[in-house]
């Protein structure tokens, strides 16, 4: 009897950009091991390769790219094959007083977060690289739907962009059986957390003020981006799946 699995992504080919580090390298390694076709996508060919080489099948390929450059971004798009899925997750967060915030770091933080995302798409779907019934999924936060912090106004308005776009994106898309979604985690513990800039005593205090007691694991955000890719959420666009521990309940 053959095994039945609503999550599977058989068959499927995906996109999944960012995926040399954190959340998108286990995006695109779940998103392989649920049978998915995978091309990958980051800004370092290095740590890109060890993605690659640690990804289950063999029906991928990687193409580094920094999709701040319009010229990558059309270099990408064109050794694409079609799409039943994409994920975009490159992203950065550099903690900055509002006060203390220049031109060129307004610039940068939305050139990364959300420029460089509204022209990904835009490309895909003008050279017909979408399939019908496909799913985009973006890695968004809790930060700037639900919350903010300290230091993080231009991050929160660029993530904001993000889930206004979404919504649009999801009605403009919707006659083509195109969903539109993303995931909003909380506090993940990823490689941020080696760059000496919080004291472990900091991180052990900051667990306290989520309910589930720790921060989340780069695996548990690329479950539910499974589920968004699958058919099992055939019926499912315009949301934002918020995956927290519960931080946003207080």
């Amino acid at each position: 009897m053959e095994f039945y699995n609503p999550f599977s992504l058989a068959g499927k080919t995906m996109l999944i950009t960012g995926a040399s580090s954190g959340i998108g390298r286990a995006i695109a390694i779940e998103c392989a091991k649920m049978g998915a076709a995978l091309a990958i996508t980051g800004r370092n060919p290095e740590r890109l390769d060890e993605t690659y080489c640690v990804l289950s099948g063999n029906n991928h390929f990687q193409h580094p790219a920094n999709l701040s450059n319009e010229e990558d971004i059309d270099k990408l798009v064109e050794v694409l094959p079609k799409l039943d899925g994409c994920v975009c997750n490159a992203g950065i967060n550099r903690p900055l007083l509002a006060q203390y915030a220049e031109r060129k770091d307004v610039f940068e933080t939305f050139e990364i977060n959300t420029f460089s995302v509204f022209l990904l798409i835009q490309k895909l779907l003008q050279h017909k690289k979408i399939n019908k019934k496909a799913s985009i999924v973006f890695t968004s936060s809790i930060s700037g739907i639900y919350v903010s912090s300290v230091g993080g106004a231009l991050y929160s308005a660029s993530k904001g962009a993000i889930h206004g776009y979404l919504k649009g994106l999801a009605l403009d898309l919707a006659g083509r059986g195109i969903r539109v979604n993303s995931v909003n985690p909380g506090m993940i513990d990823t490689q941020i957390f080696s760059e000496n800039t919080i004291t472990p005593e900091q991180l052990e205090e900051d667990k306290k003020r989520y309910p589930l007691k720790r921060f989340g694991k780069p695996e548990e955000v690329a479950y539910a981006a499974v589920y968004l890719l699958s058919d099992a959420s055939e019926w499912v666009t315009g949301a934002n799946l918020l995956i927290d521990g519960g931080y946003t309940l207080l």
